[in-house]
């Protein structure tokens, strides 16, 4: 159902490529977590670039929960969609990027996986976090806030697995 929608909203072939390996990643990541909701982050984690149908700026996340509040998909799978820039932002760092005033850090369990989930891909390799960590440094002002929510991420849900 959900490829079925991004090819109906007319979503790039390779941004529904990246969400299937973001899928697969958070699926991955999933499998440690047995309470988690593992419908509700494949389905996050297939739309959770929907709103590059409409616009590749940071803005696509505002308008892919708006897309799939559309087709009737509950407040989980928009929170999904809507919190899964980077490791989250702060209200202060949206209104800077001119996004709606209020928090995009992800909250629930099935967010935190499928944001770490994209940071974990890019296009459709995975990648570590080293790799975010030096883009990030590239691209953004100030990104020791958004780093050390990067690492808090990737400690909870990825490295507190490593050793077992």
């Amino acid at each position: 159902m959900e490829l079925k929608i991004l090819k109906q909203e007319e979503t790039p072939e390779n941004v529904i490529e990246h969400s299937k390996a973001v899928c697969k990643k958070a699926m991955k990541i999933a499998a440690n977590f047995k309470d988690a909701d593992k419908d509700l982050i494949k389905k996050g984690a297939l739309l959770h670039d929907i709103g590059r149908s409409k616009t590749h700026g940071i803005t696509h996340a505002v308008e892919g929960a708006k897309i799939v509040r559309e087709y009737g998909y509950p407040e989980e799978v928009q929170n999904i969609v809507e919190r899964h820039i980077g490791a989250g932002l702060s209200e202060n760092e949206a209104i800077k990027l001119g996004l709606p005033k209020k928090s995009y850090i992800p909250q629930t369990i099935e967010e935190k996986i499928v944001a770490h989930a994209d940071n974990l891909i890019s296009g459709t390799k995975e990648v570590d976090v080293d790799f975010d960590i030096a883009k990030w440094k590239r691209k953004i002002d100030e990104p020791e806030e958004d780093i050390k929510r990067l690492i808090e991420l990737d400690n909870e849900l990825i490295k507190a697995f490593e050793d077992e």
